[in-house]
């Protein structure tokens, strides 16, 4: 019998994609993750013999409709989900009784890019700089309202951490979305908010938001005069935006290892670096276990912040 599973296994590597592939997105179209997607099966057929590759997009639920979807089908190579930081990472952090588990249930392709987050605030608020930012919310303390894409969102924790590194507090407002949440910014209904850097960066160089900070570990070559965090004076304050590639557990391991080349392929596709470079994104396409071990580091990270600033999810 087992010989007869081996046999069933090499066959179905050898054949291996004989169907159209799908990728799922736990987005609408347009946002990072499924502009990511696409952009990675766009290329992926050129490792994998032109076969067929399909995105689709299952949102709701902050990503875990797709991530259910992917932890129940087939581990046979025909399905994947390109995710956020906040179906990977910050799902498990906020939500106790998760439906999946990331590090359990799926095999973890790979890490395919990373963007800073961006700290920005209204010019009707009349700062410039990250401490003038801290002056003022130490000044006035509770009341600036720091915007965010969602409640769980890496730019709602990015706001928690701040809070939580600087001795300052703020009130918190969700939206559904990093867009409307900078219309708000914009028009001045709000004051400050970490926002994705791509995102944000024409508003900032059209004059309608002022740029305070950057939370990678250098500078942003798009906006060179903007300090990063810790340059600005909040030390420990690295946060990446990321999306990545996985799986349902249990692929054939010659069709995970075929996966994982096909998609750091169409990564570093000359074309698709470009494109990445062009909207700030850093190309990642690490191995599956470097991959692993970000994830594991990610979830104990979020995990602090969230039970330390007390956020249930909505």
């Amino acid at each position: 019998m087992l010989a007869c599973v081996a046999t069933a296994q090499s066959l179905h590597a050898q054949t291996w994609p004989s169907r159209p592939i799908r990728i799922l997105v736990p987005f609408t179209a347009g946002g990072s993750s499924d502009m990511v997607a696409r952009a990675i099966a766009a290329r992926l057929p050129d490792g994998l013999a032109g076969a067929t590759v399909l995105v689709e997009n299952r949102p709701g639920a902050n990503g875990t409709i797709a991530a259910d979807l992917l932890m129940k089908s087939s581990p046979d190579g025909y399905t994947l989900m390109v995710g956020s930081i906040g179906t990977f990472a910050i799902n498990p952090a906020l939500q106790p009784k998760l439906s999946y588990s990331p590090l359990r249930d799926f095999d973890l392709i790979t890490v395919a890019v990373r963007n800073p987050n961006i700290l920005i605030a209204t010019p009707r608020l009349g700062v410039s700089s990250l401490s003038e930012l801290i002056a003022y919310m130490k000044k006035n303390p509770g009341k600036t309202s720091m915007v965010s894409s969602g409640t769980g969102s890496s730019d709602h924790l990015s706001a928690e951490l701040l809070w939580q590194r600087t001795g300052t507090t703020g009130i918190h407002v969700p939206y559904k979305g990093g867009s409307a949440a900078m219309t708000d910014l914009i028009g001045g209904a709000a004051d400050a908010s970490f926002q994705n850097l791509g995102a944000a960066s024409g508003h900032i160089k059209a004059g309608r938001l002022k740029a305070l900070a950057v939370t990678s570990d250098k500078r942003a070559p798009v906006f060179p005069d903007v300090p990063t965090m810790a340059e600005a004076g909040v030390s420990g304050f690295e946060v990446y935006s990321w999306q990545a590639v996985a799986a349902p557990k249990g692929l054939p391991k010659d069709v995970y290892a075929k996966l994982h080349a096909a998609v750091v392929g169409a990564l570093q596709a000359a074309d698709t670096r470009a494109r990445f470079d062009a909207q700030g994104f850093d190309v990642v396409a690490n191995t599956p276990e470097q991959f692993g071990e970000f994830l594991k580091t990610e979830i104990a990270r979020w995990t602090q912040v969230v039970n330390a600033a007390g956020i249930k999810p909505d």
